[in-house]
């Protein structure tokens, strides 16, 4: 059975940046579209960022262009969210997610606050 592990999650003052990792196992990682999530208190789950399996192709939200990156290292079976310039309103519980057709796995996340 499938398995993703987040970490990196902190209380970071706004402008600050922070990484977040992902560890896959239990699955052959490198064939999976591998995504960012995030939920804030009181919101929706939303998209944040994915990436292909080779890492080739990337996509982000509207809000997060431009201050995040999404990488994937598929030897160590671990996808990367590099976030900078946060703000208070990064602020959420950050889930990992892969998917291959009907294959799905969701991590357990890491929570993110974004305050002074």
């Amino acid at each position: 059975q499938g398995q993703l592990v987040e970490s990196g999650g902190n209380l970071v003052q706004p402008g600050g940046s922070l990484r977040l990792s992902c560890a896959g196992s239990g699955f052959t990682f490198s064939r999976y579209v591998m995504m960012w999530y995030r939920q804030a208190p009181g919101k929706e789950r939303e998209l944040v960022a994915g990436i292909s399996t080779a890492g080739l192709s990337t996509n982000y939200a509207d809000s997060v262009k431009g201050r995040f990156t999404i990488s994937r290292d598929n030897a160590k079976t671990t996808v990367y969210l590099q976030m900078n310039s946060l703000k208070p309103e990064d602020t959420a519980i950050y889930y990992c997610n892969a998917v291959r057709g009907a294959s799905n796995y969701w991590g357990q996340g890491t929570q993110v606050t974004v305050s002074s």
